[in-house]
């Protein structure tokens, strides 16, 4: 290849002095047929000029065809003719011109019109003759690339024409025509004189591109098999969304979603500062997401959360504190312990917000009370009359059964179907940060692999903590420092010791008789006459039938057996009428209910036949013990085995625990070692077989309290004196005989006077118990603190002269 500078002006393919055509980032090679437009002026003033100095020399107008790359012209054109001037297909005037070869680009010259002048050196460019072999392949390859690339895009015409081109220079050139060559790419085709090197690049591009259109077909087609169904489902969504959107511009329909416009929403909400940072950081995630992705919904589904909760909405509390103790006196009866502590709590509140002190530490005053007693006390219903009492939302959440601890502090928003926690929805649904939350049946709560509900409740029910509590699926600081938090339970012993320590134990004992005959009179019946469509004229109960219900239809702690017998006694009543057999208004008297609903299920001791009696033999005595539902009388049965079978040793039946076992040894051995001292013969004891047995034997049974009970039975099945019937007694006993103090010492005097019990036994060290149990049923009982088992002895054994010729039945 060699470079010549052209004297000669006339010839058509050895130009001198070219008016300058600019390119702006386009570029033309060598034998390709261009339209430019005439309406810009450099163009206009380059053919202008070529068709001035074309006056003076014979031929076609000629131009110099130059790139200019941002706003630099390059080191080689292209000789371009200009073979028509009219008008383009939009109408503008153009110029329809055609680039002959290279062109090097020299020193800038004169020449007529306003165009740039420039001296030009045609490039030469020399082809072997004839064409080696691999020249040959290359050419064949580029037609077989570029015939490849031609069908792809469907232009069957122009294949033909690309496989009649021989000359190596012009199959070079003709990638001009590529849309997919870039600017820099064209120029450096453009400046490659040697027509082989040329062809190599071409091909080179032509090969890269056709394998960028394979990897993209095949990403594509990847692809379209894997979102056929997301595409149509889209699809159909758009629609859906544009016919709403014709509907609501009608008027005639509303779309009753929220708009996509949550930046707009949080902006507006009454949010914390930080909970406002992590939702607008959210947003921004949301608006960088796709609509068909996955994270989008649940991103939606978490500001919708964030967005519905109270975060700075409470309610005032009522300050009336008489106010709110007639309200609590209005619907339950007794829990004097419960009223009062909402009592104090709502005294000790109106004080700190007289005085500015409702946020200390950024906690504020709430309260985590533990509500523990045996069912249908109302501990349930107490949660809600506290709320109606302070003005407040209630919420209650049932936690019997809950093993997720994701039920208490929320499931990762990782997982589908993620909720927050029970604790956030319920302030969710109580719409106030300050409601009163009844967490129900705590003692309930299970572990298994899932976690431990009752750890999670640690942070909910510690007032040093809660006022940042983390809801898992939140991911924000929730309050909850304002919230009353009333934990319900039936046996203490089933709560965690941690979570226990952070709660303020209330325990709800059971209702002595005479409360639940005011019970029954001012809340079950009224509710329950109006269930079964009576009115109150209609049927009236005598207070002596509701007394009889409680004491011997029903023998509970709480009151649901109680109001389920009312409702009993009311249907039927109710039926009767409906049938003709009954004239209203009736009156449901004491004399009735044997009639209406059928026999007593609980008759007092004291109120049975004296030889129908249990301690109508020696060796039985009446205990007192604390079940799940309250206290209940026990009685313990002792034997002694034939001489003659050999049977020695002790044995215990009735499903005892450890601890029960334990205290009857202890009980045997205190007999054995100081039988002597108390006039029994001792004995029977070496020589005979013991028997200890406590009757409803599918009960399990535990405890220490029942050892002056099983000592009392022995001794009453030894020296053959009966035990007093009227007598029931509780208390640990050590062998030395001293009596120990006990559990639940209301409880079981509550049941001791349930059953009809007159005398009770306790503990000289449970003696300030006493001040627990209701003045009513402390007049009815004569309770004796003891010290000693010589003492219980003393007082439940009866006289010598009055025990039965049953004692070889006991024996």
């Amino acid at each position: 290849m060699a470079a010549e500078t052209v004297s000669s002006p006339s010839s058509p393919d050895a130009p001198s002095a070219l008016p300058v055509l600019p390119l702006d980032d386009e570029v033309v090679l060598p034998g390709m047929v261009v339209p430019l437009d005439l309406s810009d002026s450099e163009v206009r003033a380059a053919v202008e000029a070529a068709q001035a100095a074309a006056g003076t020399t014979p031929g076609k107008p000629r131009v110099l065809l130059v790139p200019r790359i941002d706003g630099t012209y390059a080191a080689t054109g292209v000789l371009g003719t200009v073979e028509q001037v009219g008008r383009l297909a939009d109408g503008d005037p153009g110029a329809l011109v055609r680039a002959r070869s290279r062109v090097r680009i020299g020193a800038g010259t004169t020449g007529p019109g306003a165009a740039l002048w420039v001296e030009g050196t045609r490039v030469a460019e020399n082809v072997p003759e004839p064409l080696p072999g691999h020249v040959t392949e290359l050419m064949k390859e580029y037609k077989a690339l570029a015939t490849t690339w031609l069908k792809k895009r469907g232009a069957w015409q122009v294949v033909d024409r690309v496989q009649a081109i021989d000359d190596v220079a012009a199959l070079a050139d003709n990638s001009g025509y590529s849309p997919f060559l870039t600017t820099e790419q064209k120029v450096e085709l453009l400046e490659t004189a040697d027509p082989v090197a040329r062809l190599k690049l071409a091909t080179q591009h032509l090969r890269d591109h056709l394998a960028e259109q394979d990897v993209a077909e095949t990403i594509a087609k990847d692809v379209q098999e894997g979102v056929d169904k997301q595409q149509r489902e889209f699809l159909l969504r758009r629609q859906l969304e544009a016919v709403r959107k014709e509907l609501r511009d009608l008027g005639g329909e509303k779309d009753g979603e929220e708009s996509d416009d949550y930046r707009a929403r949080v902006e507006a909400a009454d949010l914390p500062e930080k909970v406002r940072e992590a939702a607008l950081k959210e947003v921004d995630k949301l608006e960088r997401s796709s609509d068909q992705s996955p994270e989008g919904s649940w991103i939606r589904t978490w500001l919708d959360t964030v967005l519905e909760l109270p975060w700075n909405t409470r309610t005032e509390d009522a300050y009336d504190i008489q106010g709110a103790k007639a309200v609590l006196d209005a619907e339950h009866s007794g829990l004097g312990d419960v009223k009062e502590r909402i009592t104090e709590y709502l005294a000790v509140r109106k004080r700190r917000t007289e005085r500015g002190l409702g946020v200390i530490g950024g906690r504020r005053g709430g309260a985590v009370l533990a509500l523990v007693g045996p069912p249908g006390v109302g501990k349930t219903s107490l949660g809600e009359s506290v709320a109606h009492a302070m003005g407040r939302e209630f919420v209650r959440v049932a936690l019997g059964g809950v093993r997720d601890e994701a039920e208490i502090r929320g499931h990762r928003r990782t997982y589908v179907g993620a909720l927050p926690g029970r604790i956030v929805r319920a302030i969710k649904e109580a719409g106030s940060m300050n409601p009163v939350v009844l967490l129900d049946e705590i003692d309930k709560v299970g572990s298994d692999f899932r976690g431990d509900p009752a750890a999670a409740l640690l942070e909910v029910l510690d007032p040093a903590q809660n006022h940042t509590f983390r809801d898992h699926y939140l991911e924000v600081e929730l309050d909850l420092s304002d919230v009353v938090f009333l934990a319900t339970a039936n046996v203490l012993e089933a709560i965690p010791e941690a979570l226990l320590d952070r709660m303020e134990l209330v325990r709800l004992d059971g209702y002595t008789e005479d409360e639940k005959v005011v019970i029954a009179r001012d809340h079950l019946l009224p509710r329950q006459l109006e269930r079964a469509g009576l009115a109150a004229e209609e049927v009236t109960i005598d207070e002596s039938a509701l007394r009889r219900l409680a004491g011997e239809y029903t023998r509970e702690a709480g009151v649901r057996t109680l109001e389920r017998s009312i409702a009993r006694l009311l249907r039927k009543v109710a039926a009767q009428h409906e049938l003709g057999d009954r004239e209203l208004p009736f009156t449901v008297g004491a004399e009735d209910l044997r009639a209406l609903i059928g026999r007593p299920h609980h008759v007092p001791e004291s109120a049975q036949d004296p030889a129908e009696r249990r301690t109508a033999v020696p060796g039985v005595a009446t205990g007192l013990a604390v079940t799940g539902a309250g206290g209940d009388v026990l009685f313990v049965e002792a034997s002694l085995a034939d001489p003659e079978t050999g049977a020695a040793g002790l044995t215990l039946t009735g499903q005892l625990g450890d601890v029960m076992k334990e205290s009857a040894q202890i009980a045997l051995s205190f007999l054995r070692s100081h039988g002597a001292e108390l006039e029994l013969p001792v004995g029977d004891l070496k020589d005979r077989g013991v028997h200890i047995h406590f009757p409803a034997g599918a009960v399990p049974k535990d405890g220490p309290s029942a050892g002056v009970t099983m000592t009392t039975a022995l001794a009453s099945l030894l020296s053959g004196r009966l035990v007093r019937t009227d007598v029931a007694m509780t208390g640990e006993v050590s062998l030395t005989g001293r009596v120990l103090p006990i559990g639940g010492v209301k409880q079981k005097l509550l049941a001791a006077h349930r059953a009809g019990v007159t005398t009770v036994i306790i503990p000289k060290r449970n003696e300030a118990d006493l001040d627990d149990v209701p003045a009513e049923v402390l007049e009815k009982l004569d309770v004796h603190p003891v010290t000693d088992v010589r003492q219980v002895l003393e007082l439940a054994l009866a006289a010598a002269d009055v025990a039965s010729d049953a004692v070889p039945a006991a024996a």
